[in-house]
């Protein structure tokens, strides 16, 4: 097996044959070989001695044919009559060289793009032929027209060697509808031996057509800055913005804000024209900067809309006098000079006109007169402090307030009043403070220590006398007996009865059975409450019925009596100091004044000489009635 480049000169080695003889080569010719071709010419020669086979044709082309057998004879006694005679066959391929350029097939490719294309897609391939193979075949493109070079670009694909086109930047079919391109292939790897042949490159024209689209509006800039004074009025134009469709049929155009950009609905913008204008006041210190967007879509379709991003810069108005750079509270000795600096000033503006701020210091009119202290302006945003008069006393003044008025040199030029509190202490010699506070002073200035101890004394007897008395009330309050004996706080137990009684009829409420007849009272149940004879005199036996004309036997005295009862326990729940803070119930067990008949004791009874008149029993279904109708209304008071 044997190869040889293709293209190669004549005579150019191929392979080396060899034969053997085993005849002794000292004896004759017996065993002198020479080497023939039989099959091969006249593509190949061999050498008779040698067995070289050698090249015999000039430029054989490994594209018309590749591969050649050749037939080599061996023959002894020096290739004469009568010798002997071996053969072998040489396969011979013809290995490529870089002897054929890159072909198009073609000479025009056409390809369409759509306008609305973006950067990085693919618009066609162009694979140009090469008969080489391996690396011999590997190829570039480029582009040569000046026309798309910069919109268009062209790259191999190193697996098939295509030429891949590809958008660049975008296309406008409004701006140009057809980019003619001149696309260049050349061999990666060129054979210098070859070039005579001639160029080893070809081109191809390539068209490609922009397709039309319906495009959104375009402004005329990327982006729009804008100024505004921060005092302009409503209303004021702070600029505009311009967009249009760029299609053919150059619909009109509407503009608006992106809301979500200007929350809080500062600029506005006029749907026809693109002017900007202020909707609110501005306030540089609070907002210098605004970042809008601003949208345009065209009337005949509302989903083509574009945005641009407006940034507006609000300028500074001198609106904001100068103040205190921060909070002072300074002190002055008692002990100071005339002319001492007790403190260093200066002032702050949020206002940044141009050149820097310049603050002027100075004491305010009317604390001119009698002054204590004065103001010195250093000239540099600065200012001191500085006292008027030698010697301060804390027990006639303990402080001071010095007005102090500070203006900016803005125009109009803006001015404010700002108080410094100066307190006079206490110094050593050094100026170091050692005490402030002057009414501590005054108030301990004419006790002695003995004083204090005994005032401290009696404060202490006092608050244990205070804890002794709320201790007892506290146990008293334990002792004495609850108004509702529950397992559950009457707080949460609140029961409300708004029944106000509906007169003889109703019987909903009562059952007044048992007073309307007293004999079914059991002696050992009834109730023996009587009225403490501290509050109560005693009620004069009643008159037999006979002695009020005309009236139910009893029944004006029962009812003055029971309203003086119900009277007299309303004023002692209210004034009780152990009564709980809560509403409560109170219960109220009037026995009455006693019968017409006075005592049914028969002790009474015995000691009576006369005969008594029992016809009071007729009478007791009336009263208790009356009795029952009182006790069942409502009253609003806590303890009823």
């Amino acid at each position: 097996m044997a190869s040889v480049p293709e293209m190669s000169d004549v005579g150019t080695s191929v392979i080396t044959v060899t034969a053997t003889d085993a005849d002794d080569i000292s004896y004759g010719n017996s065993a002198r070989v020479v080497y023939s071709i039989l099959q091969g010419q006249p593509y190949f020669s061999v050498e008779p001695n040698t067995g070289v086979i050698r090249t015999a044709l000039q430029d054989m082309n490994r594209e018309n044919r590749e591969h050649y057998q050749v037939v080599i004879q061996a023959k002894d006694m020096a290739g004469q009559m009568g010798g002997l005679s071996g053969t072998t066959t040489v396969s011979i391929t013809l290995s490529d060289v870089n002897n054929n350029p890159p072909r198009f097939p073609q000479g025009v490719y056409q390809f369409s793009i759509p306008e609305s294309a973006q950067p990085g897609s693919v618009i066609g391939v162009l694979h140009a032929r090469d008969n080489d193979v391996g690396r011999n075949a590997e190829m570039e493109y480029k582009i040569t027209s000046e026309d798309g070079r910069d919109i268009f670009k062209i790259s191999t694909d190193k697996d098939t060697q295509e030429g891949v086109l590809t958008l660049n930047r975008h296309v406008d079919y409004e701006t140009k509808r057809m980019h003619t391109l001149r696309v260049q292939v050349d061999n990666r790897y060129l054979d210098p031996r070859f070039r005579s042949l001639g160029p080893f490159h070809d081109t191809a024209l390539v068209k490609v057509a922009v397709e039309d689209e319906n495009e959104p509006p375009v402004f005329q800039r990327s982006s729009y800055v804008m100024e505004v004074l921060e005092s302009a009025p409503v209303g004021t134009i702070v600029g505009a913005v311009s967009a249009m469709d760029p299609d053919n049929n150059r619909s009109p155009v509407r503009y608006s804000v992106d809301r979500h950009t200007d929350m809080d609905r500062v600029f506005n913008v006029y749907p026809g024209n693109g002017s900007v204008y202020l909707q609110k006041t501005l306030d540089r210190e609070t907002l210098p900067w605004h970042n809008i967007s601003i949208r345009a879509e065209e009337f005949n379709n509302l989903n083509q809309i574009s945005r641009v991003p407006v940034s507006i810069k609000v300028l500074d108005v001198n609106d904001n006098p100068p103040i205190f750079a921060t909070f002072y509270e300074t002190f002055v000795c008692e002990n100071a000079k005339a002319g001492q600096r007790i403190q260093m000033i200066s002032a702050t503006d949020p206002d940044e006109p141009i050149g820097g701020q310049r603050f002027s210091f100075r004491l305010a009119p009317e604390a001119s007169v009698k002054a204590n202290f004065t103001v010195r302006d250093n000239n540099d945003n600065t200012a001191m402090i500085l006292t008027l008069r030698s010697g301060y006393s804390r027990l006639h003044r303990s402080r001071y307030l010095i007005p102090v008025v500070i203006a900016d040199g803005g125009s109009p030029m803006l001015s404010s009043t700002n108080t410094l509190t100066v307190r006079v202490c206490s110094c050593d010699r050094d100026g170091n403070m050692k005490l402030c506070n002057a009414e501590a002073q005054a108030l301990t200035a004419g006790l002695s220590t003995g004083a204090l101890v005994a005032i401290l004394l009696c404060v202490c007897i006092l608050l244990i006398m205070v804890l002794v008395v709320l201790f007892a009330a506290l146990r008293r309050q334990r002792k004495k007996e609850p108004l509702i004996i529950s397992k559950e706080d009457v707080r949460d137990n609140v029961v409300s009865y708004n029944d106000e009684g509906g007169g003889e009829e109703d019987t909903q409420a009562f059952d007044i059975g048992t007073l309307r007849n007293p004999e079914a009272l059991e002696d050992s149940k009834l109730r023996r409450d009587i009225m403490p004879d501290a509050l109560f005199s005693p009620l004069p036996r009643r008159p037999p019925p006979s002695a009020v004309a005309g009236a139910a036997p009893g029944a004006l005295r029962d009812n003055a009596d029971v309203r003086d009862f119900i009277a007299q326990r309303l004023a002692e729940n209210d004034s009780d100091p152990t009564a709980p803070p809560y509403d409560s119930l109170a219960t109220y067990a009037y026995e009455g004044s006693g019968s017409v008949a006075h005592s049914l004791s028969s002790l009474e009874s015995a000691a009576s000489d006369g005969d008594h008149d029992y016809n009071y029993l007729s009478d007791w279904g009336p009263r208790f009635k009356k009795l029952a109708d009182m006790y069942g209304t409502e009253d609003s008071d806590k303890d009823s």
